[in-house]
């Protein structure tokens, strides 16, 4: 497994374009004050051997070795051997509500959109626990399984969109059950289902599925997504954004549904927390988290890194020694000769 040990050195490489840039604009600098003191084509038959090309040449092997530089620094390793490690974590399944009326505007930027920041915060606090996806509209879709691959995991919430949903609606229960299935029979360790919704969802299904979830070890705790005093939902049809109404034409409101998602989460042993208050509810939510009886599993990791540092440095000196001995005019003995008049 190949990664920097300093990986925020890399950064610093984004000045190299800036410095082929100066270079630039020192060039046509220099070429206009030649300009101002006399006639170039005088100066180019005073000074016949120098090289603009040879000027680039110096600074690109300038830039370029800073360039190596910044990698050496970063520290390139390579992990060359593999061993099972023994970790205690546990298995999260978090359940997000992608039905449409997530795209309400009554929290910035929507529902939909602010829901994804907490969870991408969350997968970051609940490192070393398995985590599993599921979204659910009109009914629930698996999107990963349990996993340790973080990075996957960030990547399904920000892809999350309303049109994954193959029908609409809040099937809270469904999401529950399905979150059921993933933990399997055999884990006996304290499982979290996260659900994070506005909670649209008028149905008791659902309250007897965290019910249930509770007495299988897997505690059920709710986010709520959105205001009491609710908004329209935007939709596009036909190319155009339009408000979403009901068969009679009717616009159509959507609102948090407070009291449901609180009952859901008493009912499955859990707790209710306002998505309002974000970094409230992270904190308090991963202490939740981390309070679950955990379970010993067995992880594969790279636990012996060599570094790869040297060969970047080494190549940065012989760049810097190339450029020092080498000049900026074409011929170097007419040079010589030109200047001690020999």
């Amino acid at each position: 497994m190949f990664r920097f040990e300093e990986s925020f050195i890399l950064w610093f490489l984004v000045l190299i374009p800036l410095g082929l840039l100066l270079f630039y604009l020192s060039t046509i600098r220099k070429r206009s004050q030649l300009d101002k003191a006399g006639d170039y084509k005088i100066f180019s038959r005073l000074f016949p051997n120098w090289s603009l090309k040879r000027e680039w040449l110096k600074n690109s092997l300038i830039l370029t070795a800073f360039a190596f530089l910044l990698i050496s620094w970063a520290n390139p390793q390579w992990g060359n051997r593999k061993q099972k490690v023994k970790a205690k974590s546990s298995d999260v399944i978090i359940a997000l509500d992608i039905s449409q009326s997530m795209l309400a505007q009554d929290i910035s930027p929507n529902r939909m959109e602010r829901s994804k920041f907490f969870l991408n915060e969350l997968v970051k606090k609940l490192r070393g626990d398995r985590i599993g996806l599921v979204f659910f509209a009109g009914s629930a879709y698996l999107q990963m399984p349990l996993t340790n691959d973080y990075a996957s995991a960030e990547t399904f919430i920000k892809s999350a969109n309303t049109t994954q949903a193959g029908t609409q609606g809040t099937v809270i229960a469904e999401a529950i059950e399905m979150s059921q299935s993933i933990f399997g029979e055999d884990n006996a360790s304290q499982k979290a289902i996260i659900i994070i919704s506005d909670g649209e969802n008028h149905e008791s299904e659902a309250i007897a599925a965290a019910r249930e979830a509770k007495s299988n070890g897997t505690f059920v705790f709710t986010i709520g997504v959105g205001t009491q005093e609710g908004a329209r939902i935007p939709i596009v049809e036909r190319g155009k954004r339009v408000f979403k109404t009901d068969k009679s034409g009717n616009p159509v409101t959507s609102a948090l549904n407070v009291s449901m998602l609180q009952d859901i989460a008493e009912a499955g042993g859990g707790k209710y927390y306002s998505l309002d208050q974000t970094m409230s509810a992270l904190s308090k939510l991963d202490r939740d988290i981390d309070k679950l009886e955990k379970q010993e599993v067995e992880q594969r990791s790279f636990t012996d890194y060599n570094s790869y540092f040297q060969y970047f440095l080494f190549l940065a000196v012989i760049l810097l020694v190339i450029e020092y001995f080498l000049t900026n005019i074409s011929n170097r003995t007419k040079s010589w000769k030109s200047i001690f008049g020999i």
